[in-house]
C-alpha cells in the first residue's frame, strides 16, 4: 500500500512514530517526507498489519493533524524493514 498523508504531518514525528508502528505490526516499507509537505509511506506486509498501519495513519502521532489520506493499493515490494527516510 502507497499513502499520501496530507495536513500538519512534517515536523511532528510523523515519519518516526510511523516507523515505530509499522516495525510493531511486523511491516516492511518506509516513511519520507515530500517537498509539497506531504508524507509518502510505503507498507508490505499482510493485509491485516496494512489496514491496521492505515487506520492509524488517519490519526498519527500525537503532535499531528491529519487532514486528508490517500491510500492505493502497490505491488507487493521484498523490502528489508521500515525506513524513516
Amino acid at each position: 500500500m502507497r499513502c499520501l498523508v496530507s495536513g500538519r504531518v512534517q515536523g511532528v514525528f510523523f515519519r518516526a512514530s510511523t516507523r515505530e508502528e509499522a516495525r510493531r505490526l511486523g511491516l516492511s516499507g518506509y516513511a519520507r517526507n515530500l517537498t509539497d509537505g506531504r508524507v509518502e509511506v510505503l507498507a508490505c506486509g499482510s493485509r491485516a498489519a496494512v489496514a491496521a498501519l492505515r487506520d492509524w495513519l488517519r490519526l498519527g502521532p500525537p503532535l499531528a493533524r491529519v487532514e486528508a489520506l490517500a491510500c492505493e493499493p502497490v505491488p507487493h515490494q521484498a523490502l528489508s524493514g521500515f525506513l524513516n527516510r
